[in-house]
């Protein structure tokens, strides 16, 4: 098992390496000058240069690739003399539009996604794995038949519309008030304030991916239920009780473990629809207004690069709990 993660975790940091060459490169050739963006509107050439010697953009594009990579390890001056800007490790870079280095700006919009993120895979995870359960034993049934139109209305409807709908109709019944919205409030200090920031949120990812666990749960379950082991344990009289938890849910639940880590990672990467929606500032909402109103190429790289780490980082997470669950993995 050692063995195992050990070479998950090398194939985890080269691909990390490798994100970083690619994501640096595709920014780097971009027909965007960041110096020009950054220069303000008193706006001339000797301004422009000034800014690119005070963003290292003067320099090979490999060589600023390498100073990048440092600057994660090891923070990142930029400027000389009274102008000058130190960010501290880990330096993505830094954000004229924001005023603040782009570490910072990531840092202070985390929370939101990170909450959206946790809560929303909590509700999904519960709602779709317990009616997928439920629909596979009572399989035939009206609950069987509720979970298909449930599956069919969730996997259907795109998320945009079901968070408007839900958006919508909390407004309506003054659930929501627009003027608060997407302020962070502390879950120690006002637990309620905080739930009522965040729970349709929540609620419009939860039905969208629950519509997903429910089906494959379902299925996972009958199909694991007409193996010999499954009717080996019957036959010696075992519970029906223990039959599923002990025997049945363990080989059918494993496949859903890769689905919930990616989509996991993904929303930690920016949950960029429903962030817009229901007015959280976000990675996501962040990402769009800096792609469409900012041009904040530092700003962009960061979140890309953050996106896809969360991404490679959740990956390796679920090859572990596979192989776990199921040693042919490791043997493999």
């Amino acid at each position: 098992m050692l063995k195992y993660i050990s070479k998950r975790v090398i194939y985890a940091f080269v691909m990390l390496f490798v994100l970083s060459i690619v994501v640096y490169l595709i920014f780097g050739l971009v027909p965007i000058d960041p110096a020009q963006l950054s220069c303000g509107t008193h706006c001339n050439p000797v301004v422009v240069e000034a800014n690119r010697h005070r963003l290292g953009l003067d320099i090979p594009l490999w060589h600023q690739w390498w100073n990048f990579i440092m600057g994660l390890f090891q923070g990142r001056t930029y400027g000389e003399g009274a102008a000058i800007i130190h960010c501290p490790a880990p330096a993505f870079g830094y954000s004229f539009p924001n005023n603040a280095c782009v570490s910072e700006v990531m840092a202070g919009a985390f929370p939101f996604t990170f909450t959206l993120a946790v809560g929303a895979f909590i509700l999904w995870m519960a709602v779709g794995i317990s009616f997928g359960i439920l629909a596979a034993r009572k399989k035939g049934t009206y609950i069987d038949r509720l979970s298909t139109a449930f599956v069919l209305i969730g996997s259907s409807l795109p998320i945009f519309i079901l968070g408007l709908l839900i958006y919508i109709t909390a407004f309506l019944l003054h659930m929501i008030d627009p003027i608060v919205q997407g302020t962070w409030v502390s879950p120690l200090t006002d637990p309620i304030g905080f739930f009522k920031n965040f729970i349709f949120a929540w609620i419009t990812l939860a039905l969208a991916y629950a519509a997903i666990y429910t089906r494959l749960t379902r299925s996972n379950v009958i199909e694991t239920s007409s193996e010999d082991y499954i009717r080996t344990a019957r036959a010696k009289g075992v519970s029906e009780r223990d039959v599923l938890y002990r025997h049945n849910l363990r080989t059918a639940l494993a496949p859903l473990i890769t689905n919930a880590g990616l989509d996991f990672g993904g929303l930690l990467g920016g949950a960029i629809i429903t962030e817009r929606v229901f007015q959280l500032p976000g990675l996501g909402y962040m990402s769009i207004k800096a792609v469409l109103r900012d041009y904040d190429l530092p700003l962009i790289m960061g979140t890309t690069l953050l996106a896809a780490a969360f991404f490679i980082f959740f990956n390796l997470i679920v090859d572990i709990a596979y192989a776990y669950l199921d040693p042919r993995v490791r043997i493999n």
